[in-house]
């Protein structure tokens, strides 16, 4: 991204300096000459080019001498352009606008997708994870070597801008998302993203991370959903693979494996018809239907029911912890909708 600004910067200036250079020369013919305006500019044209044209009419010996001056003048102004201009064709610049506007119009057409602010580590982590569950997301990310990563690197979409700023979680379209994961390392930025996050989406679902365990509170306050202190979590698994390594390591070989076939899902029952509702899971036969496990149960009081009895009666309400196969819990959710 560096290289690419200096090219940009080089680029401008050669166009800087080929304008004043093709004012002057016009400035001169027209003044000189007396050429109209088309004629003095297209003088100007060939006696920069050199392309050893013939001129409008015979030039005066003013003509001449201004004529000289304006080749000496300009030759190595062109040369120092035209190489500019191909180093700009070559180096793929171009083609770094053409995709860095496609990325724009994608953004501007999603909708129910994640917001991640910050490309750190945790960021990478959250972006890695919702890339392998195939979810619609965009990173918001303002340090350039970190831009730079995203584009050689990653190929997620991004928008190169500070999340604090209101407007660039305008274009991340913050209206239209499902969630925002903010990962900044400065808690007080987390704390106003979540809070502009919060007025601008009214619904959506905010995960903040905090460094000081008594910002968690703020954070709430200002509009978050969950709080993630990522110093705690690790202590806390490193003292849990000490005293229970292997419940640990099978834990996250279910949940945080990306390739593994046995996974812990999270599905409403709200895609249920009022026919199929209050009855038991017994009744609904899922284990013997499909194969999978139901291992707990959010229900509508947010309260979680671990390992349900096969006499609970489901509401549209609850979420489902199902445990089994990829292809056991694609089968569920085609049942269920079945069942409408």
């Amino acid at each position: 991204m560096k290289a690419t600004n200096l090219h940009k910067r080089h680029l401008t200036t050669s166009l800087l300096l080929l304008f004043i250079i093709v004012f002057i020369g016009v400035a001169g013919f027209y003044t000189i000459e007396n050429y109209s305006l088309l004629d003095a500019l297209y003088m100007t044209v060939i006696t920069v080019a050199t392309v050893g044209f013939q001129e409008v009419h015979k030039l005066s010996d003013g003509g001449k001498v201004f004529t000289i001056f304006l080749i000496v003048s300009s030759f190595g102004i062109f040369a120092y352009s035209l190489s500019n201009i191909a180093i700009y064709a070559v180096e793929g610049i171009f083609a770094h606008y053409f995709r860095e506007n496609k990325i724009k119009r994608m953004i501007q057409k999603l909708e129910n997708h994640v917001i991640i602010c910050g490309f750190g580590r945790n960021g990478k982590e959250a972006a890695f994870t919702l890339s392998n569950a195939k979810k619609k997301f965009v990173v918001i990310e303002k340090k350039e070597e970190e831009i730079h990563n995203l584009e050689e690197n990653f190929g997620y979409p991004f928008i190169n801008g500070d999340a604090t700023i209101e407007d660039v979680l305008i274009k991340a379209g913050i209206e239209k998302a499902k969630a925002i994961i903010t990962t900044l390392p400065i808690d007080a930025d987390n704390l106003f993203v979540s809070l502009s996050a919060r007025e601008f989406n009214k619904d959506i679902n905010i995960i903040s991370r905090a460094s000081d365990e008594h910002n968690d509170v703020k954070l709430i306050r200002a509009g978050a959903d969950k709080v993630i202190m990522p110093d705690k979590i690790g202590g806390q698994r490193m003292a849990k693979l000490v005293i229970e390594p292997d419940t640990i390591e099978f834990l996250e070989n279910i949940i945080l494996q990306s390739d593994k076939n046995i996974n812990l899902a999270e599905i409403s029952c709200d895609i249920l018809n009022k026919c199929n509702l209050d009855k038991t899971i017994a009744e609904l036969d899922i284990r013997n239907n499909i194969g999978i496990n139901i291992v707990g149960i959010k229900n509508s009081e947010g309260k979680y029911i671990v390992n349900p009895t096969p006499d609970y009666h489901l509401d549209n309400q609850d979420k489902l912890f199902v445990l089994g196969t990829t292809e056991q819990i694609d089968k569920f959710k085609h049942y269920l909708e079945s069942l409408k």
